[in-house]
Protein backbone atom coordinates (compact mmCIF):
# COMPACT_ATOMS: atom_id res chain seq x y z
CA UNK A 1 0.00 0.00 0.00
CA UNK A 2 3.11 2.33 -0.29
CA UNK A 3 4.36 1.73 -3.44
CA UNK A 4 2.89 4.04 -5.33
CA UNK A 5 3.54 7.86 -3.21
CA UNK A 6 0.37 10.06 -4.58
CA UNK A 7 1.59 13.03 -2.83
CA UNK A 8 5.73 13.10 -2.43
CA UNK A 9 5.90 16.80 -0.87
CA UNK A 10 4.05 15.61 1.69
CA UNK A 11 4.61 14.66 5.35
CA UNK A 12 3.50 11.51 5.69
CA UNK A 13 4.89 8.02 6.26
CA UNK A 14 4.13 6.47 2.98
CA UNK A 15 1.35 4.16 4.21
CA UNK A 16 -1.88 4.86 2.02
CA UNK A 17 -5.44 3.49 1.93
CA UNK A 18 -8.01 3.48 -1.39
CA UNK A 19 -5.41 6.58 -3.21
CA UNK A 20 -6.50 9.10 -0.24
CA UNK A 21 -6.87 7.78 3.23
CA UNK A 22 -3.05 8.04 4.33
CA UNK A 23 -0.97 8.38 7.70
CA UNK A 24 0.80 11.95 8.11
CA UNK A 25 3.76 12.35 10.76
CA UNK A 26 2.74 15.59 11.99
CA UNK A 27 4.33 16.91 15.23
CA UNK A 28 1.69 17.13 17.68
CA UNK A 29 -0.24 20.06 19.07
CA UNK A 30 1.98 22.22 21.41
CA UNK A 31 -1.50 22.35 23.49
CA UNK A 32 -0.61 18.27 23.82
CA UNK A 33 2.69 18.50 24.55
CA UNK A 34 2.66 21.05 27.05
CA UNK A 35 -0.72 18.69 28.69
CA UNK A 36 2.16 15.59 28.38
CA UNK A 37 4.60 17.03 29.83
CA UNK A 38 2.67 18.61 33.04
CA UNK A 39 0.60 15.12 33.38
CA UNK A 40 4.12 13.48 34.38
CA UNK A 41 5.46 16.28 36.07
CA UNK A 42 2.15 16.17 37.79
CA UNK A 43 2.74 12.55 39.00
CA UNK A 44 6.44 13.25 40.13
CA UNK A 45 5.45 16.12 42.42
CA UNK A 46 2.36 13.99 43.97
CA UNK A 47 4.38 11.05 44.35
CA UNK A 48 7.17 12.96 46.29
CA UNK A 49 4.16 15.10 48.44
CA UNK A 50 1.77 12.12 49.34
CA UNK A 51 1.49 8.57 50.38
CA UNK A 52 1.91 6.49 46.85
CA UNK A 53 3.94 3.78 46.16
CA UNK A 54 4.11 0.35 48.27
CA UNK A 55 7.26 -0.36 49.96
CA UNK A 56 8.41 -4.07 51.28
CA UNK A 57 7.66 -2.33 54.64
CA UNK A 58 4.32 -0.25 53.99
CA UNK A 59 4.30 2.94 51.65
CA UNK A 60 6.22 5.68 50.77
CA UNK A 61 4.80 8.06 53.79
CA UNK A 62 5.51 11.68 51.55
CA UNK A 63 6.58 14.95 52.49
CA UNK A 64 3.88 16.13 53.71
CA UNK A 65 2.88 13.17 55.90
CA UNK A 66 -0.82 13.54 54.76
CA UNK A 67 -3.26 10.68 55.91
CA UNK A 68 -6.87 10.05 54.94
CA UNK A 69 -7.27 9.47 58.86
CA UNK A 70 -5.40 12.70 59.41
CA UNK A 71 -7.64 14.41 57.57
CA UNK A 72 -10.96 12.72 59.27
CA UNK A 73 -9.76 13.55 62.47
CA UNK A 74 -8.69 17.47 61.60
CA UNK A 75 -12.01 18.15 59.56
CA UNK A 76 -14.20 16.23 62.88
CA UNK A 77 -12.15 18.32 65.18
CA UNK A 78 -13.25 21.47 63.51
CA UNK A 79 -16.74 20.34 63.52
CA UNK A 80 -16.89 19.03 67.45
CA UNK A 81 -15.30 22.69 67.84
CA UNK A 82 -18.39 24.50 66.39
CA UNK A 83 -20.93 21.87 68.08
CA UNK A 84 -18.71 22.56 71.50
CA UNK A 85 -21.25 25.16 72.79
CA UNK A 86 -24.34 23.37 72.25
CA UNK A 87 -22.66 20.10 74.05
CA UNK A 88 -21.54 22.06 76.70
CA UNK A 89 -24.84 22.98 78.03
CA UNK A 90 -26.89 19.59 77.13
CA UNK A 91 -24.39 17.78 79.15
CA UNK A 92 -24.43 19.85 81.99
CA UNK A 93 -26.81 17.94 84.79
CA UNK A 94 -28.32 21.29 85.42
CA UNK A 95 -30.06 21.05 81.81
CA UNK A 96 -33.15 19.22 81.63
CA UNK A 97 -35.10 18.34 78.20
CA UNK A 98 -37.25 20.64 79.05
CA UNK A 99 -35.23 23.61 79.09
CA UNK A 100 -33.59 22.52 75.62
CA UNK A 101 -36.91 22.26 74.24
CA UNK A 102 -37.20 25.90 75.59
CA UNK A 103 -34.25 27.20 73.50
CA UNK A 104 -35.48 27.17 70.28
CA UNK A 105 -31.24 27.22 69.04
CA UNK A 106 -30.36 24.50 71.57
CA UNK A 107 -33.60 22.74 70.66
CA UNK A 108 -32.80 23.04 66.81
CA UNK A 109 -29.39 21.41 67.29
CA UNK A 110 -30.45 18.77 69.57
CA UNK A 111 -33.20 17.92 67.15
CA UNK A 112 -30.57 16.88 64.48
CA UNK A 113 -27.89 15.86 65.85
CA UNK A 114 -30.47 13.16 67.75
CA UNK A 115 -31.14 11.94 64.31
CA UNK A 116 -27.78 9.70 64.07
CA UNK A 117 -28.58 8.51 67.38
CA UNK A 118 -31.84 7.48 66.82
CA UNK A 119 -31.25 5.61 63.45
CA UNK A 120 -28.42 3.61 65.40
CA UNK A 121 -29.98 3.16 68.74
CA UNK A 122 -34.15 3.08 68.05
CA UNK A 123 -35.51 2.94 64.68
CA UNK A 124 -34.88 -0.81 64.56
CA UNK A 125 -37.42 -1.16 66.35
CA UNK A 126 -39.65 1.67 66.10
CA UNK A 127 -39.09 2.34 62.29
CA UNK A 128 -37.43 5.62 60.77
CA UNK A 129 -39.12 8.53 62.09
CA UNK A 130 -41.22 6.66 64.91
CA UNK A 131 -43.20 5.01 62.54
CA UNK A 132 -43.26 2.11 64.65
CA UNK A 133 -43.46 -1.70 63.17
CA UNK A 134 -47.04 -3.71 63.36
CA UNK A 135 -47.10 -7.45 63.93
CA UNK A 136 -46.92 -9.97 60.92
CA UNK A 137 -49.30 -11.93 62.99
CA UNK A 138 -51.92 -11.93 66.26
CA UNK A 139 -49.50 -13.88 68.39
CA UNK A 140 -46.02 -11.53 67.87
CA UNK A 141 -45.77 -7.93 69.97
CA UNK A 142 -44.62 -4.93 67.02
CA UNK A 143 -42.92 -2.30 68.23
CA UNK A 144 -45.49 1.10 68.81
CA UNK A 145 -45.46 4.38 67.10
CA UNK A 146 -43.34 7.03 68.16
CA UNK A 147 -45.32 10.25 66.60
CA UNK A 148 -48.66 9.63 67.79
CA UNK A 149 -49.90 11.20 71.08
CA UNK A 150 -51.07 7.64 72.72
CA UNK A 151 -48.53 7.02 75.27
CA UNK A 152 -48.18 4.41 77.47
CA UNK A 153 -46.08 5.86 80.48
CA UNK A 154 -46.80 9.21 79.49
CA UNK A 155 -45.51 11.25 76.68
CA UNK A 156 -43.88 14.32 78.38
CA UNK A 157 -40.55 14.53 77.52
CA UNK A 158 -39.68 14.21 81.23
CA UNK A 159 -41.56 10.64 81.26
CA UNK A 160 -40.28 9.83 77.56
CA UNK A 161 -36.28 10.43 79.34
CA UNK A 162 -37.18 8.03 82.30
CA UNK A 163 -38.49 5.60 79.71
CA UNK A 164 -35.19 5.57 77.75
CA UNK A 165 -33.09 6.01 80.59
CA UNK A 166 -34.47 2.91 82.34
CA UNK A 167 -36.55 1.05 80.10
CA UNK A 168 -39.97 -0.80 80.51
CA UNK A 169 -41.49 -4.00 81.19
CA UNK A 170 -45.25 -3.98 81.85
CA UNK A 171 -47.01 -6.78 83.17
CA UNK A 172 -51.03 -8.47 82.03
CA UNK A 173 -51.79 -11.38 83.99
CA UNK A 174 -52.55 -14.11 81.43
CA UNK A 175 -56.58 -15.15 81.38
CA UNK A 176 -56.46 -18.12 80.06
CA UNK A 177 -56.58 -20.34 82.98
CA UNK A 178 -59.23 -18.36 84.16
CA UNK A 179 -61.83 -17.44 81.86
CA UNK A 180 -63.60 -19.81 79.26
CA UNK A 181 -63.10 -19.11 75.67
CA UNK A 182 -66.43 -17.35 75.23
CA UNK A 183 -65.56 -15.07 78.04
CA UNK A 184 -62.44 -14.10 76.43
CA UNK A 185 -64.44 -13.83 73.01
CA UNK A 186 -67.14 -11.41 74.47
CA UNK A 187 -63.90 -9.38 76.30
CA UNK A 188 -61.97 -9.34 73.19
CA UNK A 189 -65.28 -8.56 71.91
CA UNK A 190 -65.80 -5.77 74.32
CA UNK A 191 -62.22 -4.25 73.86
CA UNK A 192 -62.54 -4.02 69.69
CA UNK A 193 -65.84 -2.31 70.31
CA UNK A 194 -64.43 0.29 72.90
CA UNK A 195 -61.76 1.54 70.15
CA UNK A 196 -64.79 1.99 67.88
CA UNK A 197 -66.75 3.91 70.57
CA UNK A 198 -69.04 1.27 71.46
CA UNK A 199 -69.77 -1.51 73.85
CA UNK A 200 -69.91 -5.23 74.67
CA UNK A 201 -72.47 -6.10 76.84
CA UNK A 202 -71.84 -9.59 78.27
CA UNK A 203 -67.90 -8.53 77.74
CA UNK A 204 -68.28 -5.23 79.77
CA UNK A 205 -69.97 -6.97 82.76
CA UNK A 206 -66.71 -8.83 82.43
CA UNK A 207 -64.45 -6.03 82.11
CA UNK A 208 -66.16 -4.62 85.64
CA UNK A 209 -66.35 -8.26 87.33
CA UNK A 210 -63.44 -8.10 90.18
CA UNK A 211 -63.74 -12.07 89.94
CA UNK A 212 -63.57 -12.34 86.77
CA UNK A 213 -61.73 -9.44 84.52
CA UNK A 214 -61.55 -7.18 86.73
CA UNK A 215 -60.25 -5.12 83.68
CA UNK A 216 -61.31 -1.55 85.29
CA UNK A 217 -58.47 -2.34 88.01
CA UNK A 218 -55.56 -1.84 85.52
CA UNK A 219 -57.16 0.05 82.46
CA UNK A 220 -59.34 2.18 84.91
CA UNK A 221 -63.14 2.43 85.33
CA UNK A 222 -63.32 4.49 81.70
CA UNK A 223 -60.75 2.19 80.14
CA UNK A 224 -58.59 4.62 79.07
CA UNK A 225 -55.57 3.16 80.59
CA UNK A 226 -53.29 4.46 84.25
CA UNK A 227 -49.78 5.86 83.02
CA UNK A 228 -48.11 4.76 85.96
CA UNK A 229 -49.39 0.91 85.27
CA UNK A 230 -48.53 1.90 81.89
CA UNK A 231 -51.77 0.02 80.74
CA UNK A 232 -53.22 1.03 77.46
CA UNK A 233 -56.59 3.49 76.64
CA UNK A 234 -58.98 0.30 75.09
CA UNK A 235 -60.58 3.73 73.68
CA UNK A 236 -58.76 5.11 71.53
CA UNK A 237 -57.98 3.43 67.47
CA UNK A 238 -54.09 3.58 68.54
CA UNK A 239 -53.48 -0.59 69.23
CA UNK A 240 -49.91 -1.67 70.91
CA UNK A 241 -50.04 -5.01 69.59
CA UNK A 242 -51.49 -4.09 66.19
CA UNK A 243 -51.43 -6.17 63.57
CA UNK A 244 -50.52 -5.95 59.56
CA UNK A 245 -54.08 -5.88 58.05
CA UNK A 246 -56.14 -4.57 60.87
CA UNK A 247 -60.07 -5.57 60.80
CA UNK A 248 -60.43 -8.84 62.22
CA UNK A 249 -56.71 -9.40 62.87
CA UNK A 250 -57.69 -6.75 65.89
CA UNK A 251 -60.02 -9.30 67.24
CA UNK A 252 -57.46 -11.61 67.31
CA UNK A 253 -54.93 -10.11 68.46
CA UNK A 254 -57.05 -8.79 71.59
CA UNK A 255 -58.13 -12.73 72.08
CA UNK A 256 -54.67 -13.66 72.26
CA UNK A 257 -53.65 -10.59 74.83
CA UNK A 258 -56.46 -11.65 76.93
CA UNK A 259 -55.97 -15.30 77.06
CA UNK A 260 -51.93 -15.29 77.22
CA UNK A 261 -51.20 -11.39 78.44
CA UNK A 262 -47.99 -9.78 78.72
CA UNK A 263 -44.53 -10.82 79.90
CA UNK A 264 -45.97 -13.50 81.55
CA UNK A 265 -44.01 -15.80 80.06
CA UNK A 266 -43.85 -18.07 83.46
CA UNK A 267 -47.13 -18.14 83.52
CA UNK A 268 -47.69 -18.84 80.05
CA UNK A 269 -45.33 -19.73 77.53
CA UNK A 270 -47.23 -18.32 74.59
CA UNK A 271 -47.39 -14.68 76.50
CA UNK A 272 -46.20 -11.74 74.52
CA UNK A 273 -42.61 -10.33 74.90
CA UNK A 274 -43.12 -6.77 74.90
CA UNK A 275 -40.03 -4.96 76.97
CA UNK A 276 -38.28 -1.51 76.13
CA UNK A 277 -34.65 -2.08 77.27
CA UNK A 278 -32.96 0.29 79.66
CA UNK A 279 -30.42 2.88 77.96
CA UNK A 280 -29.29 4.58 80.91
CA UNK A 281 -26.80 3.01 83.65
CA UNK A 282 -28.49 -0.18 84.05
CA UNK A 283 -28.91 -1.16 80.17
CA UNK A 284 -26.82 0.11 77.26
CA UNK A 285 -24.81 2.84 79.49
CA UNK A 286 -25.51 5.69 76.68
CA UNK A 287 -24.07 9.14 78.67
CA UNK A 288 -26.91 11.60 79.96
CA UNK A 289 -26.22 13.77 77.39
CA UNK A 290 -27.09 11.60 74.37
CA UNK A 291 -30.41 10.42 76.74
CA UNK A 292 -31.67 14.19 76.40
CA UNK A 293 -30.83 14.43 73.15
CA UNK A 294 -33.34 10.86 72.29
CA UNK A 295 -35.73 12.16 74.60
CA UNK A 296 -36.46 15.20 73.46
CA UNK A 297 -36.02 14.39 69.41
CA UNK A 298 -38.85 11.64 70.33
CA UNK A 299 -40.74 14.16 71.85
CA UNK A 300 -40.56 16.63 69.40
CA UNK A 301 -41.99 13.58 66.38
CA UNK A 302 -45.07 15.00 66.68
CA UNK A 303 -46.86 13.03 69.79
CA UNK A 304 -44.71 14.71 72.72
CA UNK A 305 -47.54 16.11 75.68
Amino acid sequence: MSENNPFPNENNTGHFWDDNLRELSNDPPGWWRIGFHASWIFCIVYFVLYPALPSLDGYTKGTMGWTAVGEYKQDLSAIDQVREKWERQINDPATTPAMIIADDELRNYTVRSAKVLFGDYCAACHGAGGAGNAAMSVSESGYPVLADDDWLYGGTVEQIQTTINNGRKGIMTPYGARLSSDEIEDLAKHVVALSEGSEHAAGKALFMEPTKGGCFACHGMDAKGLAPLGSANLTDAVWRFDVQGGGDNRLASARHTIAHGVNGELMDPQSRNAVMPAFGPLGKSLSEGTIKKLAVYVHQLGGGK
